[in-house]
């Protein structure tokens, strides 16, 4: 195949699709690999790098989506790059695409007629998330660092520090959900001595966190209620809810959030699916926080995006293995023999095939086996 990577463009988004090793491993795999000119640079990776590796640097970002088999990136199109999903009707798109909380990236997915395999839906058969996995770790271990900032009263938080001192008690952290992010959030808050409740519907689930924190964090069964209770004394809140491929539930009201104490922070991770807070709208790292009732939303959509060197070689290291098995074989046989990578496939030839993201747009929805003949 010819790999194509262009640079993200997205407000405020560093990381790129793939780092020098990565390039070497593909074309040993047989592959030919064009870059865009400085896609590296923002994860302090020079084109000089990639070219020590094989990569061809090209300039026209045009010639790239025309020309490539395979085009790899890190964030869903925005509308300045709809336009080039149509130069290419068998071209294979690897990225992450959040679709149920995009309809006008789904319907540009849907008119380009190309297939578009999501990183967030790959999904082995214990439910685990391969390539969302590494972003959730990096999110999940910000969240607590973010909101601990934005406690500052210079930040227009409370003035509360996270930790505390001798004869002052440290700030109470809330996280939502005990899935991978959260497990981070609730390991960096409780490392940096808050006290820290994590919240999820999964009682088993909570008694492996009770045994992994050897119950140092509390964990609490959620519920409207539980969360109501809580939400009241919290300094910082963390959503790290997430329902594969769909759309997140809401779970904080901003009924609650007038009940919290004035400049309290509250960070969505679960933002770029549309958010776990009712008043949740996607910022950048430039312009992070907005204020509902007396509180402080940090929603970035990009949050790994802050720290892209970091971020970049996380996600490429997972993303890797299943780009060259695309290469080797095709896209149709890839992911016969492979049901995770199955289960990202979004969109084919203009047809939705992953069905929470055409429940959540009402739109028609045809199952991946009608194309795989």
């Amino acid at each position: 195949m010819l790999i194509g990577v262009p640079k993200e463009i997205k407000s405020d988004e560093y990381r790129v699709a793939i780092t020098p090793s990565g390039v070497r491993e593909l074309i040993n795999a047989g592959n030919d690999v064009v870059i865009e000119t400085n896609a590296g640079v923002g994860s302090a990776i020079t084109d000089a790098d990639y070219v020590a590796q094989g990569a061809k640097i090209v300039d026209d970002v045009d010639d790239i989506w025309a020309s490539a088999d395979m085009i790899m990136k890190v964030k869903e199109p925005i509308a300045e790059e709809y336009p080039r999903l149509s130069a290419r009707k068998d071209q294979v798109l690897f990225t992450y695409l959040h679709l149920a909380a995009s309809l006008p990236c789904t319907e540009a997915l849907v008119a380009a007629g190309n297939t578009a395999i999501a990183y967030e839906t790959v999904r082995m058969a214990n439910n685990s998330l391969p390539l969302l996995t590494p972003m959730s770790e990096v999110a999940g271990r910000m969240a607590p660092i973010m909101g601990a900032y934005h406690l500052k009263r210079a930040s227009g938080g409370r003035g509360t520090l996270i930790c505390g001192v001798p004869g002052v008690d440290a700030a109470k952290v809330v996280v939502l959900g005990a899935g991978v992010a959260g497990m981070a959030a609730a390991t960096l808050a409780l490392g940096m001595q808050a006290h820290v409740a994590l919240f999820d519907r999964n009682l088993d689930r909570l008694r492996e966190m009770d045994h992994h924190f050897k119950g140092e964090v509390q964990t609490v069964a959620s519920s409207q209620h539980a969360i109501e209770e809580y939400l009241k004394d919290a300094d910082i809140v963390i959503g790290a809810v997430l329902v594969v491929g769909a759309r997140a539930p809401k779970l904080v009201t901003d009924d609650m959030v007038a009940t919290m104490k004035p400049g309290s922070v509250l960070v969505d991770i679960s933002v770029d699916q549309g958010g776990c807070f009712e008043s949740t709208r996607a910022t950048t790292h430039s312009d992070p926080t907005f204020k509902v009732h007396e509180s402080l939303f940090y929603c970035v959509a990009n949050m790994p995006g802050a720290y892209p060197n970091t971020s970049t070689q996380a996600l490429a290291n997972a993303t890797l293995p299943y780009a060259i098995e695309i290469s080797r074989h095709g896209w149709q046989s890839a992911v016969q023999s492979d049901q995770a990578l199955a289960e990202g496939v979004n969109v084919v030839n203009g047809e939705i095939t992953y069905e929470p993201v055409a429940d959540a747009h009402g739109m028609n929805f045809r199952p991946l086996e009608a194309f795989l003949n």
